[in-house]
């Protein structure tokens, strides 16, 4: 492989704020593996964040990347995998599988989608110091009459088309709007964009703690919401604490401490097992290896109000929740998934028409 931009590639990144800020381009945030696409001829590469090669877990996707893209060309996207017209982030997780019959199978039953939305490089031309109108302009040219499972981003000058986006796309399962200087150069690993994301509040169950690396203080805090059965399940974590808050947390949560998780709705959370049907701290996945899972279990009898921005499959947090506050007015039982707001459904497909 010989282009004017080499693998590795770290992409650029954005930063969060409030509001959409006005005079720059928009596009959809979506809610997949970012990835680098590298094709010279017959070649393909597909990088992820991190520079880590990708391009084995979706064999689908590269042949249809060889069938459709410029014959040199190196892109920035993201890898997405649709069901009944919306982003399943899990059926992506799924891929990164050791197994290759494992991978071709899921390749076949849960195909994956690349969407592009830059261009960094083009024949013998590197773009990464090309404004990106212009890095606009030449992929929409290079992509033009492009078709599934390759796909355009869909981007726009209009800040008031990018509030209906942020609306209408939830609903599709996208993350918010991504919104991008029109002279902006591309540059690798900084945060010169901005991203714009929804945020919702839920009051959850504080239900045990992880330690942090650090030593004896509080790492993350175990959040749980109650089902119709009334069973407690685990959503997610909050983590974000200074190190003063994180000692303060070990106290603070002391009287609630369990010697052990025998009494605890999550007693079974070492059993793989139990796993199936019913979510608890601990789960084993492809990605925590050999990653301690332990937790520090505790009565769960107080309440935190979270901050979040999207929920996987109406499960779990898709990211690490921001705590806001005790809730000391509300009972544990009252904690439970009819508080969480759904977004209203809208199809991916009128997304990437």
């Amino acid at each position: 492989m010989d282009l004017p931009v080499m693998p590795p590639v770290k992409p650029m990144l954005a930063k969060p704020v409030a509001r959409i800020p006005p005079g720059m381009q928009y596009e959809a945030k979506w809610d997949g593996f970012r990835a680098i696409v590298f094709r010279d001829g017959a070649e393909l590469e597909i990088g992820s964040r991190t520079g880590k090669p990708l391009t084995r877990y979706f064999p689908e996707l590269a042949e249809a990347l060889l069938d459709r893209l410029p014959a040199r060309c190196v892109l920035d996207g993201e890898i997405v995998i649709a069901r009944d017209g919306h982003l399943d982030f899990d059926a992506l997780t799924e891929r990164i599988h050791p197994a290759a019959s494992r991978v071709r199978t899921l390749a076949e039953r849960t195909p994956s989608s690349f969407v592009a939305f830059d261009l960094l490089a083009l024949d013998d031309e590197g773009l990464l110091d090309t404004p990106l109108s212009d890095r606009r302009a030449r992929l929409t040219e290079a992509l033009h009459g492009v078709s599934a499972p390759v796909h355009l981003a869909p981007a726009t000058t209009d800040a008031e088309l990018a509030g209906e986006w942020f609306e209408q796309y939830e609903g599709a399962g996208l993350d918010g709007v991504i919104a991008k200087p029109l002279d902006l150069r591309y540059r690798q690993n900084e945060r010169s964009m901005f991203k714009i994301k929804h945020e919702r509040t839920a009051d959850c169950v504080v239900a045990g703690y992880r330690l942090h690396k650090s030593g004896p203080v509080v790492g993350s805090i175990l959040l749980g919401l109650y089902d119709d059965s009334g069973t407690l399940q685990h959503v997610g974590v909050c983590a974000a604490f200074s190190m003063r808050r994180r000692a303060e947390l070990i106290d603070e949560l002391e009287p609630l401490r369990l010697e052990s998780a025998q009494d605890h709705p999550w007693s079974a959370w070492a059993d793989e097992a139990a796993h199936e049907t019913s979510r608890m701290p601990g789960a084993p996945s492809r990605w925590t290896g050999k990653k301690d899972l332990s937790w520090v279990p505790l009565r769960p009898e107080r309440v935190c109000e979270v901050a979040y921005d999207h929920m996987e499959n109406g499960q779990r947090f898709r990211h690490t929740a921001r705590f806001r506050t005790w809730r000391p007015d509300r009972t544990p039982d009252s904690c439970t998934f009819a508080q969480l707001e759904e977004p209203v459904r809208y199809d991916l497909a009128h997304v990437l028409r």
